[in-house]
């Protein structure tokens, strides 16, 4: 039994610098209409659980939360 990442974001902390998306495009986007944060995918494939990790990490604002279980 695999565990599942879970990723959830606070728009309201987003800063709109748009490293998660140039990190991993395929989870995150960027609303056109205010720069913030848009999450694509809650559960992301395992593929890109390193790079979720990594756009967390990095996220200036420390608005992207990344669980596993």
């Amino acid at each position: 039994m695999s565990d599942r990442l879970r990723v959830a974001v606070d728009r309201e902390a987003c800063c709109g610098s748009g490293n998660c998306v140039r990190t991993v495009p395929e989870v995150f986007d960027q609303d056109e209409a205010d720069g913030l944060v848009l999450l694509r995918q809650p559960a992301p494939a395992e593929a890109d659980w390193a790079a979720v990790r990594e756009a967390a990490y990095n996220c200036p604002a420390g608005a992207i939360e990344v669980t596993q279980g």
